[in-house]
């Protein structure tokens, strides 16, 4: 049965301790339970000490009116018995009215002692008493005294008035000892103002100490975790997925940091995983590319030939298949070198090694020559560079290539004889905006969002591979610019490009 007990015991108390554990606020509640208890104690012996003492007030306060009184009414009783003994020494009518007006004074006291002691039967009855005696020995001793009636062998003496005296003093000592009592009550009383100031004083220390408490642990198990949580977080977010939160606590952060972790691992690893399989396309890629390119150089070579008479004379319908036939060799040779470009920019990580400064003029013009020799479009191409732009440096064949692919893009997607805007000016302090406008049929707003990622097709470019945006925001970004693109449907668009000064 004691092992029993024991055991509950134990349990109990492995219960309480993964109660803190498990609860993040649980020693803040607890410290607020032990508070409010505290608290609640000192009000309810706050409220007991005060309505003892507003007893305690209730009673003595009666009772110092009625000593008071009853010591004045014995000082009344003093007074006749020595106007008594005066008039013995020399009677006379003067001192007989002096007895007469402390007759008015001690009716007046006796009526405010039987509203004082109305509740007190023992005193009362004492006053009863001093009634009686008082109105015998008046109506016995002072009225015929007063009516000249007495004979002076019959005068009262002041020792008559002993009973009363002693009744009065009687009626003073019962006070006395109520008071006594009283006074009891109130040591009680300042006892417990003693010990109410007392709890006061050790609530106070002990919100002290729970403030102090409290604040460590909000410091310990809110604002360190949380801390280390930001600080873990951004490390997340530059990429290193590999950090841990380090939180081995069993309350609700403890579950959180337990459940990011997870999730951190599981993202690190299915990362890892695409990575991995990114790599091994890009490599598959690359190799492709470079197996390809040489077969279609050879293509581009031999019907070059044969559309040249190389071989002997070739008739019109045959000649036409020929051209559409090279010019989808030259598609997939342009595409085989984006694949080329791309793969060659992602494995540098977007770093250039040719920097020089960009001759605006001599770029532009190059694009229009390009531009007008492979397109059957007719469009007119403007181009307006901005005065006294500072110098920009920087890969002019490199920046050229993404002039080139905005404005085959602009001039594809235009009509016939429109025109399209090449362009460069200043853009802020520490930039300068190349751009491309034209007059084509716009881009969709969520379109615009994904046009400039791999493999993406916008309006009119479907059956094209869409790498040329891709490759364009790739050699932008290594230069320490941004690409971005403006338009409108059915008023055109302008792709631009940003570039740094420095």
């Amino acid at each position: 049965m004691i092992l029993i007990v024991v055991n509950k015991a134990k349990g109990c108390r492995t219960l309480k301790i993964s109660f803190f554990k498990t609860r993040l606020f649980a020693p803040l509640y607890a410290s607020l339970a032990l508070l409010l208890i505290l608290l609640l104690g000192q009000e309810a012996l706050s409220f007991i000490v005060g309505v003892r003492q507003q007893k305690a007030i209730e009673q003595i306060i009666p009772r110092f009116e009625a000593k008071r009184e009853s010591e004045y009414l014995l000082e009344i009783v003093l007074h006749k018995k020595a106007i008594l003994q005066s008039y013995l020494l020399d009677p006379t009518s003067i001192i007989l009215k002096n007895y007469t007006r402390k007759e008015a004074e001690f009716r007046r006291s006796l009526d405010r002692l039987f509203l004082l002691l109305e509740d007190n039967s023992t005193q009362l009855k004492q006053l009863h008493n001093i009634q009686t005696f008082y109105n015998e020995f008046h109506s016995q001793s002072i009225k015929p005294l007063l009516s000249s009636s007495f004979s002076e062998s019959e005068l009262p003496i002041p020792s008559s008035l002993d009973p009363l005296q002693k009744s009065v003093e009687n009626l003073i000592n019962y006070e006395n000892k109520l008071l006594d009592n009283s006074s009891r009550h109130l040591t009680q009383l300042e006892q417990l103002n003693r010990l109410n100031l007392g709890l006061s004083l050790f609530n106070i220390v002990v919100i002290l100490i729970g403030a102090g408490i409290n604040l460590w642990l909000l410091r310990q198990r809110f604002e360190l975790p949380l801390k280390h949580l930001t600080l873990v977080s951004h490390t997340w977010r530059r990429g290193q997925l590999q950090a841990r939160l380090k939180y081995s606590s069993e309350d609700e952060i403890g579950q959180l940091a337990n459940a990011l972790n997870l999730m951190a691992s599981n993202i690190d690893t299915n990362q890892q995983r695409i990575e991995s399989r990114t790599k091994q396309l890009e490599d598959l890629i690359r190799t492709l590319s470079h197996d390809l390119r040489t077969p279609l150089l050879a293509n581009r070579n031999t019907l070059d030939a044969i559309l040249g008479g190389a071989f002997g004379s070739v008739d019109a319908l045959l000649k036409e298949l020929l051209r559409e036939y090279r010019q989808a060799n030259e598609d997939l040779i342009r595409l085989v070198e984006d694949l080329l470009d791309v793969s060659r920019y992602e494995a540098k990580g977007n770093k250039i090694i040719n920097r020089e400064p960009l001759d605006w003029s001599k770029i532009f013009a190059r694009v229009i020559s390009w531009t007008q020799s492979v397109s059957q479009k007719k469009c007119e191409l403007l181009y307006n560079i901005a005065p006294s732009l500072p110098t920009v440096y920087g890969d002019p064949i490199e920046i050229q290539r993404v002039l080139q692919n905005l404005v085959d893009n602009a001039v594809r997607l235009s009509e016939p004889d429109r025109q399209v805007c090449l362009g460069v000016n200043l853009f802020g302090d520490k930039q300068v905006k190349v751009y491309v406008s034209d007059r084509g049929p716009g881009i969709a707003a969520h379109e615009i969002e994904h046009l400039f990622y791999r493999f993406a097709q916008g309006l009119g470019r479907q059956g094209r591979a869409g790498l040329g945006l891709y490759l364009c925001r790739q050699i932008v970004e290594a230069h320490g610019g941004t690409i971005q693109v403006d338009s409108t449907v059915g008023e055109g668009s302008t792709f631009w490009f940003t570039l740094p000064i420095d």
